[in-house]
C-alpha cells in the first residue's frame, strides 16, 4: 500500500510516512501533506490506492496511516511521541529507515544490481512514466510539487528516442498523411 501511494502521488516518502488518518480525504482521493518547505499542500492518488486504503485503515479514524509491525514502547528513551502511536493498535508510526529496508528487501531480486530500490526511486519512476506518456513539464511540476522546473531534470531523462520523436512530431516539412 505504501509503495502504491508513493508511486501514484509522486510524493516524497517523508511526506507520506508523516500522514495521519485525519489528513486523508478519500472522497476526493487526496491527502494534506506538509511539503519540504513547510507549506500545506495536497497529493492525489488513483484507483489502486483508493481500493486498498479502506483495508489498510480498517476503521481507524485517527493516528498514523502507516504503522510499524510491533507495538510502540510506552516508556523509556525509545518511546515515540503520543502523536506517533495509533490509538487503536498501540503500534508506532512506520519509520523511513524501516520502510526503506522493507522496500529494498522486496525489490532486491528485481534490481539488476541486486541491491534493491529506494523509496525515492518510486518518485523518479512516477515522473518518468508521466513524462514518457506525454505530460508537459508544467504538469510534472504540479504533480511533483517542485518549486523550480529545472529540478525536474534529475527525474525525467527520456533520452535520444524522445528527442527524435519530438523533433519528428514538430517538423513542419514532414508528411502528415497516414500511408
Amino acid at each position: 500500500m505504501l509503495w502504491r501511494l508513493l508511486y501514484e502521488t509522486a510524493a516524497r516518502a517523508e511526506e507520506i510516512l508523516s500522514l495521519n488518518v485525519e489528513d486523508l480525504d478519500p472522497e476526493f482521493r487526496r491527502a494534506r501533506v506538509v511539503s519540504k518547505g513547510g507549506a500545506i499542500e495536497y497529493v492525489h492518488w488513483a484507483t489502486g490506492t483508493a481500493r486498498l486504503l479502506p483495508r489498510l485503515l480498517r476503521g481507524r479514524t485517527a493516528g498514523p496511516v502507516f504503522l510499524a509491525d510491533r507495538r510502540a514502547p510506552t516508556s523509556g528513551r525509545r518511546a515515540p511521541a503520543a502523536a506517533d502511536v495509533c490509538p487503536v493498535t498501540g503500534r508506532g508510526r512506520l519509520s523511513y529507515p524501516r520502510a526503506e529496508y522493507l522496500f529494498k528487501t522486496a525489490t532486491r531480486g528485481l534490481d539488476p544490481h541486486g541491491r534493491g530500490w529506494t523509496l525515492h526511486q518510486l518518485r523518479h519512476s512516477a515522473l518518468q512514466h508521466l513524462a514518457a506518456a506525454g505530460r508537459t513539464a508544467a504538469e510534472l511540476q504540479a504533480k511533483s510539487r517542485h518549486q523550480h522546473l529545472a529540478s525536474l531534470g534529475t527525474y525525467v531523462r527520456l533520452g535520444e528516442q524522445t528527442s527524435a520523436r519530438v523533433t519528428a512530431d514538430t517538423d513542419p516539412a514532414a508528411r502528415r498523411h497516414p500511408r
